[in-house]
């Protein structure tokens, strides 16, 4: 497999740092309120990510964390007049709603910054006792010029950033608010302020700062060095920068490895922004889509292509996410009709000379990049070589066989569920409905078309698509 490493900017061949195993590390999100649907992209690509490496045969060790300390969530607390861990507690246990919804796998371990504080205020002893830190009234800084590789990730040049921090800086000395030695360095540790969470440390009563939050995290779960860090392209520079420093120049070895970063998700063309009126979250979008129809979407580009979030293009994905589930309708309804006949020699030579192609050319997609955008195009091939090669007189052994290769494929690497949950009609309703299609069904025996199309009519406005076949009346939900 090859990855596109933001650090090196090419295209590189995966090799773990242990054969057979794989740790990743993702940037989760600040929970202050529900997820947003830019906050899903990451979530479902790299969720996608791990299930195509377990594919392979990887033991994936998938750590992802929750920032539950942050000023915006000190400021929810305000708001809501309730502790800040109450707002961080809330709102993870909705944003794991949420993910349950796009059928993003729980991680292996979901750390949380504020039950990790030991492990932060040792990084930043460590960091001290280097000469990599210091601290000024209760404020520990990180002095980035001590880190002679800085900005090798984001491949900014630290004349230039220096440059862009100075107004910056000069106004917060003015208003007495930084007493940085540099204007690069960025803050480990900061005080109190009045009314809000802290920890004791040995310069001051208070909390972290988010960049080191991730590099405790994924070294305490993981290890010293990374397989895979990944997140949102907007995390590059200074999160992760900040994290390679930190990390770095505390254990002196590589941080990550391979570094992982999608594309931006745009809402009908522009930046996703309250002030826009254009700011959806996932709870938002699904009551308008299926969240299946979400993650099918958002899988139709390959991940570090910018993505369009509209109404037209969701709708495409909803159309083009349905003649999959048709196509494995299809099968499924002619396995468990178990019609008794043996796989022929013709359906014999398809699955053991057709079949692998498709997979084949599924991996090779998967394997250029986590190329989603052309394995979904595969799969749209193997639907249709499917529906050409199955009918009511193929045996049930060879629908079933293509069946469960169609779900190797979509459910368990890219998440998509290809059939409908058993709970999803109960079964009053599914009585109500059959009791309507046997009424339909006599009217046209009594050539009382008029009732009949009523009753079609009746379904369709409730969601409900009638299709005659010559087994009979199939239906489903629109």
């Amino acid at each position: 497999m090859k990855i596109y490493n933001t650090l090196t900017r090419r295209k590189e061949e995966f090799e773990p740092i242990t054969p057979g195993k794989v740790g990743i590390y993702v940037c989760g999100p600040t929970v202050y309120d529900f997820i947003h649907i830019g906050n899903a992209r990451p979530m479902i690509v790299f969720d996608t990510l791990r299930r195509y490496l377990e594919h392979k045969g990887y033991e994936v060790n998938y750590v992802t964390n929750f920032t539950d300390i942050d000023d915006k969530i000190i400021n929810r607390s305000i708001e809501e007049g309730i502790p800040a861990s109450e707002v961080s507690e809330k709102y993870i246990a909705e944003c794991k709603k949420d993910m349950e919804a796009l059928n993003v796998r729980p991680a292996t371990v979901h750390p949380q910054a504020t039950k990790e504080i030991p492990e932060m205020l040792e990084m930043v002893q460590t960091l001290i006792d280097k000469g990599h830190a210091y601290e000024k009234n209760g404020t520990v800084y990180f002095k980035v010029r001590s880190f002679k590789p800085y900005g090798k990730l984001s491949h900014k040049n630290i004349d230039d950033l220096e440059s862009g921090h100075r107004a910056e800086a000069h106004a917060l000395k003015v208003s007495g608010e930084d007493e940085k030695e540099d204007s690069l360095d960025f803050v480990l540790w900061k005080p109190k302020k009045e009314g809000e969470p802290f920890w004791k440390s040995p310069w001051s009563e208070g909390r972290p700062g988010w960049h080191l939050e991730c590099s405790c995290m994924s070294k305490k779960y993981i290890g010293e060095t990374l397989d895979i860090h990944a997140g949102g392209e907007d995390l590059i520079f200074p999160h992760h920068e900040n994290e390679i420093a930190q990390s770095e120049a505390a254990s002196g070895a590589e941080f990550a490895r391979y570094w992982m970063h999608n594309a931006f998700l745009r809402i009908n063309g522009d930046k996703m922004s309250k002030s826009l009126g254009n700011f959806f979250t996932v709870r938002d979008i699904c009551k308008q889509y299926d969240p299946q129809v979400v993650r099918f979407f958002m899988l139709s580009a390959q991940y570090r292509t910018p993505l369009n979030f509209s109404k037209e293009l969701v709708e495409d994905s909803a159309k083009g996410l349905e003649r999959i589930l048709n196509g494995a309708e299809k099968l499924k309804s002619i396995e468990e009709k178990k019609n008794g006949r043996f796989i022929t020699d013709a359906e014999q030579k398809i699955l053991e000379e057709e079949v692998p192609k498709f997979i084949e050319r599924f991996d090779e997609a998967m394997d250029d990049d986590l190329n989603t955008s052309d394995a979904i195009s595969i799969i749209f091939e193997l639907i249709r070589f499917t529906n050409a090669n199955t009918d009511e007189k193929s045996s049930s052994d060879f629908a079933g066989c293509l069946y469960r290769v169609l779900f190797e494929l979509c459910d368990k690497v890219l998440g998509i569920h290809i059939e409908k949950k058993a709970d999803e009609i109960d079964s009053s309703e599914v009585e109500r409905i059959e009791a309507l299609i046997a009424e339909r069904t006599a009217a046209k025996k009594e050539k009382n078309f008029a009732r009949a199309d009523e009753i079609r009519a009746q379904l369709l406005e409730e969601g409900i698509i009638l299709e005659d076949t010559r087994e009979g009346v199939k239906w489903k939900k629109a």
